[in-house]
């Protein structure tokens, strides 16, 4: 979760235009708190605090427990003298991971330029995804839209021409918002802040900056480098200049190979219509494989996720003859093993599908069955959805989709 001191910021403020704007930063908000609320949604609008005993600290809180002055990391004591009608819940980790690997899913769906950097914050580089999915701005938004519509959770996203402004506008952006800085307008933006909002600056840098009477980031861009060097260190205060004048050379670092692939769907209201649930099911699959393919990957383990209307959550998994990156494969594992969860009777919340034991495409053996010798050929149906791809490409994610017909297993 970002943190740090704002400014008065309104979107639109610095300008709109996005060119040069290729980095986007993904902040989850209030994300415990939030995910909590996807599971009780009557609390929704109460004052809610994420976090255990008296003597524990705040991990989260919603915006009507920060309205009493509630922030992460306060201890559970002082939070509950300042907020007594609040309701504390304990946390689920196992929870919040999930919801991370949702979120970090629907990212991965734009590019595979992803950085994540903690469970509820990523970086982005979508400059090879401007040509499918449209302006940085456009994509911001449908991530916001996506995240919201599948996971229910608000997130806001900051998009600049660096990493460092990116973050900083996605905390101007909160709750719940999108904030675009002009490459144009770095420096105008960065010096209408205070020097506590550069990265590095923490307590005691900023008194000691303070001293010298440094409160702002336009003092501070305007201080000889050899005073800053002297007040807060040689490397540091080399650093903190550059950032003032907005010059962060970082790439977004893709240095976490992920080692399964997935997406889920929770339904708008909760469904038993087999039709539906299998419609679902067959755009989670051609997802999961579109991103197999994407990255050059297969995967030899399909799993199923099931939440059923009272919020148990029930998985399947299945090991596949060999690994495979087509969508009908995935496909009919997922539908099968849904057909075995013993439901009680209950609605379905949501579906998800996950493809695991991943291995380079290059390289990986493939093991036709009969039905591939019968029917058609599995490169057949791979060849058949990578041209979907191309298609995808050229005219954005929703110009096609995978239809049902040809999917189920003849009788």
């Amino acid at each position: 979760m970002s943190r740090g001191p704002r400014a008065s910021v309104r979107p639109g403020q610095w300008g709109t235009s996005d060119d040069g704007c290729h980095i986007l930063h993904v902040d989850m908000d209030a994300f415990f708190a939030s995910v909590e609320l996807v599971r009780q949604p009557q609390l929704v609008g109460r004052p809610v605090i994420v976090g255990g005993g008296e003597r524990s600290v705040v991990l989260a809180a919603t915006y009507e427990a920060r309205a009493f002055g509630v922030s992460s990391a306060m201890p559970m004591a002082r939070a509950l003298r300042a907020c007594p009608q609040a309701v504390v819940i304990r946390p689920d980790h196992a929870a919040y991971r999930e919801a991370s690997a949702a979120v970090m899913g629907i990212l991965r769906d734009v590019t595979s330029v992803v950085e994540q950097v903690s469970v509820d914050e990523a970086f982005l580089d979508v400059r090879g995804a401007r040509r499918r999915l449209g302006p940085p701005s456009v994509i911001a938004a449908d991530i916001r839209s996506r995240v919201a519509a599948e996971l229910g959770l608000p997130c806001s996203i900051g998009v600049a021409s660096s990493k460092f402004v990116a973050k900083i506008a996605s905390v101007h952006a909160k709750p719940d918002g999108l904030l675009v800085i002009p490459a144009a307008a770095t420096v105008p933006f960065l010096r209408s802040l205070p020097v506590g909002a550069l990265w590095g600056v923490g307590g005691k840098t900023e008194e000691a900056l303070e001293r010298f009477g440094i409160t702002t980031v336009a003092q501070l861009a305007d201080t000889d480098v050899t005073l800053l060097q002297r007040v807060v260190g040689k490397a540091s205060g080399a650093r903190l200049h550059d950032l003032a004048w907005g010059r962060d050379p970082r790439a977004v670092e893709t240095t976490q190979v992920e080692r399964s692939i997935g997406a889920e769907v929770t339904f708008r209201e909760d469904s038993s219509e087999m039709s539906q649930i299998e419609a679902r099911l067959l755009e989670l699959a051609d997802r999961c494989a579109t991103r197999l393919r994407r990255q050059g990957v297969v995967g030899r383990v399909v799993s199923l996720k099931v939440r059923t209307s009272d919020f148990r959550t029930l998985t399947r998994s299945r090991t596949l003859g060999s690994p495979t990156d087509v969508a009908r494969d995935v496909y009919l594992v997922a539908r099968e093993l849904f057909s075995g969860v013993d439901l009680r009777g209950l609605d379905v919340r949501l579906v998800g599908i996950r493809v695991e034991d991943l291995r380079e495409r290059a390289g990986s053996v493939s093991q036709p069955t009969l039905e591939d010798a019968v029917l058609e050929t599995s490169q057949g149906r791979r060849d058949a959805e990578a041209a979907l791809d191309l298609v995808r490409g050229k005219f954005g994610s929703a110009a096609i989709s995978l239809g049902a017909s040809g999917l189920r297993r003849s009788s």
